[in-house]
């Protein structure tokens, strides 16, 4: 599997080691949009600027990023520097998803789940924790905020945890086996050679004496 099938595609199967790593690259994407954000919004005759490099391993799969940009209760009236940094976070919060989702949905797959699980594993669970302070602060809700987290715990065992099924399934061949494991090996050529092909016994005569001769040409 090649980096844009591994990283845009939803197709085919990947296994929990390339999930993490996809967290990984995701989170150092971030780190680095985060770093131009900050020389974007640095003041004008500012001397010196210091950059914070963090690095945030996030299970939201860049959710909580999107939810926050189009959520209205945070919008307030943006200067020509703040529209440019919003413009870059929705550029990247919606490459993040992109290859959040393409991961995660390949790693069900893996598990031999439809890539539609990723509704209640990751959407519900982060709408949820998002809009929180918008839900009923009642105990009649309490099973609903329990299921929400169940969901989510859920959703973090069976793609990062769990292994894949085992061989073959109806999303495609497994992504641990070795290429090529069903193929014999190639006989060796020292076991293929039959000697007695290649000695002839010729009766004495003249010169050379008689006995044991490799052919010619052999």
């Amino acid at each position: 599997m090649d980096w844009t099938s591994y990283l845009f595609r939803f197709d085919g199967r990947i296994n929990r080691a390339l999930l993490w790593q996809a967290l990984l690259i995701v989170a150092l994407l971030a780190a680095l949009l985060g770093m131009v954000d900050q020389a974007i919004n640095i003041p004008e005759g500012a001397e010196s600027a210091k950059f914070k490099f963090r690095i945030d391993f996030d299970f939201d799969f860049g959710l909580e990023s999107l939810f926050g940009i189009i959520d209205p209760r945070r919008h307030h009236p943006l200067s020509s520097t703040e529209r440019v940094s919003l413009v870059l976070r929705i550029l990247g919060a919606s490459l993040f998803l992109w290859i959040s989702l393409a991961t995660a949905i390949k790693r069900l797959h893996d598990r031999d789940r439809s890539g539609w699980w990723i509704v209640p594993f990751v959407f519900i669970p982060n709408l949820g924790f998002h809009f929180s302070d918008l839900l009923p602060d009642a105990r009649w809700f309490v099973p609903f905020d329990l299921a929400i987290y169940a969901l989510w715990l859920w959703g973090l065992v069976e793609m990062f945890i769990v292994p894949g099924t085992a061989g073959d399934n109806r999303f495609g061949p497994d992504p641990l086996a070795q290429d090529g494991e069903d193929d014999p090996a190639p006989a060796s050529p020292a076991k293929n050679w039959d000697q007695s092909r290649e000695i002839e016994l010729v009766p004495p005569s003249a010169s050379p004496p008689g006995g044991m001769h490799v052919k010619r040409g052999a």
